[in-house]
């Protein structure tokens, strides 16, 4: 039984090691690849595939808004694909197809794609999983304010509050996030992040770097025009003058 896939992710790295993951699974065929929610949303009303892999988070209109758009006769089977894990629960509990955190590897893959065949094979009930699509969209109608960060770590999850996080800063396609002593990585932006964690105190103090204002002792400017953000804990970090001036006046303005 050959599978029909979209690919739906604003990465391009991403895109492709995912379709490498699953081209490498037998009697599977990548009908298209889409970088935004919007070209995903026209190509899935042209013309209907049996799955999409379907990133949640993308700008101007994240996964959830795509399938909103979607009249439920066009509504293909879901695995939803994602650095971020605030929306796992709801899914599982509206028993969509699967859930994909990233990163993950070829035998993650070798298992969304079979149970994604249970439902194609008939197997599963097709009405109802729609039934439970709409559901789950719903109650995603409006975005969620931050939440925990689950990092994968081996064989367990690493559950972090905004709270508790002193710093994050950019490795490449990775963040690598402070927790006192340890660090932790997870795939994603920065803008990501930053998007996610504003409304929790985080500002951006430098192109690669986040910092939690409550663990700020105090911030310092030299002569040359280079500043430096000095944390709680005695961590110093290099900082845009233009964003240390934005940031003072964040703190002000939240007295």
């Amino acid at each position: 039984m050959k599978l029909s896939i979209l690919i739906v992710d604003d990465e391009a790295t991403a895109r492709r090691r995912l379709k490498r993951l699953l081209m490498a699974t037998p009697q599977v065929e990548i009908v298209a690849e889409c970088a935004t929610g919007a070209a995903a949303v026209a190509t899935l009303r042209e013309r209907a595939v049996d799955v999409v892999f379907l990133d949640v988070r993308m700008p101007e209109m994240d996964g959830f808004g795509v399938l909103r758009a979607l009249s439920p006769d066009r509504m293909p089977l879901v695995v939803f694909v994602t650095a971020f894990d605030e929306f796992a629960m709801q899914a599982f509990e509206a028993h969509a197809i699967d859930y994909l955190l990233k990163p993950f590897g070829e035998e993650r893959v070798r298992q969304a794609i079979e149970r994604v065949r249970t439902f194609v094979a008939g197997m599963g009930d097709r009405q109802a999983h729609q039934e439970r699509m709409r559901q789950l969209l719903q109650s995603n109608a409006a975005p969620a304010a931050a939440s925990c960060l689950f990092i994968k770590r081996d064989d367990r999850v690493v559950v972090l509050t905004p709270g508790e996080i002193d710093w994050i800063e950019a490795l490449g396609d990775y963040m690598k996030v402070h927790v006192g002593t340890e660090t932790h990585l997870t795939r994603a932006t920065l803008g990501e992040m930053q998007q996610r964690l504003a409304t929790s105190g985080f500002v951006r103090v430098h192109r690669s770097r986040l910092v939690n204002l409550a663990r700020v002792r105090e911030f310092r400017s030299s002569v040359r025009g280079e500043s430096t953000v000095v944390l709680k804990s005695g961590t110093k970090l290099k900082a845009s003058h233009a964003l240390l001036k934005a940031m003072q006046q964040q703190s002000e303005m939240g007295r």
